[in-house]
């Protein structure tokens, strides 16, 4: 029998839809994403660098056989608790889904932790070898603390047990002003505000509005590894080691211990160990001040008993005080005597010389030179008298001169003439008559005098064509005003 069927249609797929490059990455991606969905996922981390510019993070997960592309974007990664480091061996949980721009498959990672508590050994382990070889270990870097604080920065939690039995030894032993910074002492985010505790307390100025610690303590109560791990985290120890105050770590038990202990300047094994070391006993104080001031007293009244006998010993070597001054004695009553003649002498020479020059001393020099003086004087006087009156004269010559030419081209002159001044009622001269209105209040100065006249607003008319000027009458004299009354 022949098949009839086409050579088109007998291929294998011949009949299968078609898809765009675009659509069948989709599809694979959908079925990826429904069949899968969130994973947990073991491995161990390969090529991990660190974040990359834009904030996200790639790398691998691999083991002996496979191996998975893996990406942890911005904002995850700020969330994690453990940040992934190469060759660490991890617990990833994420979605599934691929890339279709390399046609590959990954996971985007949401939480991430180590696998196991010996991976975190491990990198405890990793950690404390690097932080080693970079001396933050070392004994002397740390710095002494303080003998007697009077401000403690206390970095822990609010809440709890660890800072009430804190408080208490601090009461018990020496009050001392506390200053706490609450922070969260486990979990995410508990390393960076302890970080930035340590560097808050740092940053006070001394002398400032709060004052600046002069002792720090980090503490915390026991727990697990994964509870304590907050102070193992990089930005934690190296607050402790940028730190400027003397820190104590008080964190856990005492068998347990992290790398901020190490870095610390001192590590106490429980927290109220270390309000104990932060700050002296009361009582030990007292005591111990007793002891000194007793042994201070005591050495007072030995070094007293010494010098006292010393000054006995020296004391019996000295000569007597009179054999010490009777030759001195001897020799100041000869002088003594010797003075008293000697003044006698000397009082009589000057006597006698003084008789010898007097008799050769005379007045008449004095006088003369006196009498040329007063006769210099005298002449001195005349002519000063005569040039006072010379001067006198002519400044009287030249104020007759200006007062002529003051009267001369003054207008008191002109007024003695026959003319006369006329000023308005704010006292400013009227030149013209065609500036004055009719009624308008005027004062009118003669030679002799002066009156008040009222323009009545007639007007006379002169050869040369003037306009016609306002007659002027005298006002009336006011029944409540003094002065002249009118004249017409």
């Amino acid at each position: 029998m022949t098949s009839t069927t086409p050579a088109s249609q007998s291929r294998p797929g011949a009949n299968a839809p078609e898809f765009s490059v675009s659509e069948l990455s989709g599809a694979i991606k959908r079925a990826l994403e429904d069949g899968f969905g969130y994973v947990r996922l073991r491995g161990e981390v390969s090529g991990y660098r660190g974040p990359h510019a834009s904030g996200h993070c790639y790398f691998a997960l691999k083991d002996d056989k496979a191996k998975i592309e893996a990406v942890i974007w911005k904002g995850a990664f700020g969330r994690l608790r453990f940040k992934p480091e190469e060759g660490m061996e991890v617990i990833a949980q994420g979605k599934i889904t691929t890339f279709p721009g390399s046609s590959k498959y990954q996971i985007v990672i949401e939480q991430i932790e180590p696998a196991g508590a010996g991976a975190l050994m491990a990198l405890l382990e990793e950690r404390k070898r690097k932080f080693a070889a970079e001396g933050l270990f070392d004994e002397e870097r740390k710095k002494p603390r303080p003998f007697l604080p009077k401000v403690v920065g206390i970095v822990t939690s609010p809440t709890g047990a660890v800072i009430r039995d804190m408080l208490h030894g601090f009461n018990e032993r020496f009050p001392a002003c506390v200053l706490l910074w609450p922070v969260r002492v486990q979990g995410d985010g508990s390393a960076a505000e302890i970080a930035a505790a340590i560097r808050g307390f740092n940053q006070l100025e001394l002398g400032g509005k709060i004052p600046r610690p002069d002792v720090l303590i980090v503490a915390r109560g026991g727990g697990s590894l994964e509870d304590l791990w907050g102070f193992n985290e990089e930005v934690v120890v190296r607050a402790v080691a940028e730190s400027e105050i003397p820190l104590i770590s008080a964190v856990g038990h005492e068998t347990d211990w992290t790398l901020i202990d190490l870095v610390a300047d001192a590590r106490a094994p429980t927290p109220t160990k270390a309000a104990e070391w932060a700050v002296p006993k009361y009582s030990e104080l007292i005591e111990q001040v007793e002891k000194l001031m007793l042994r201070k007293r005591t050495a007072v009244r030995r070094v007293l008993a010494d010098v006292r006998t010393h000054l006995k010993a020296s004391a019996r070597g000295l000569p007597k005080l009179q054999d010490l001054i009777a030759l001195p004695r001897q020799r100041f009553d000869g002088i003594d005597r010797r003075l008293s003649r000697a003044l006698l002498a000397n009082t009589r020479a000057h006597g006698m010389r003084l008789a010898r020059v007097g008799g050769r001393l005379s007045p008449s020099p004095i006088l003369q030179k006196h009498s040329r003086c007063r006769e210099r004087l005298q002449v001195l006087d005349r002519r000063a008298g005569q040039a006072l009156l010379n001067r006198v004269a002519v400044r009287r010559r030249d104020l007759d001169g200006k007062t002529a030419l003051l009267q001369s081209l003054g207008y008191a002159s002109v007024l003695s003439r026959g003319f006369a001044l006329v000023r308005d009622e704010r006292g400013a001269m009227v030149r013209q008559a065609r500036t004055v209105s009719p009624g308008a209040a005027l004062s009118v100065q003669f030679a002799d005098g002066r009156i008040g006249v009222t323009a009545n607003g007639r007007r006379s008319t002169e050869a040369t064509g003037a306009d016609e000027a306002p007659a002027i009458r005298p006002r009336q004299k006011s029944p409540s005003r003094g002065g002249q009354g009118s004249l017409f």
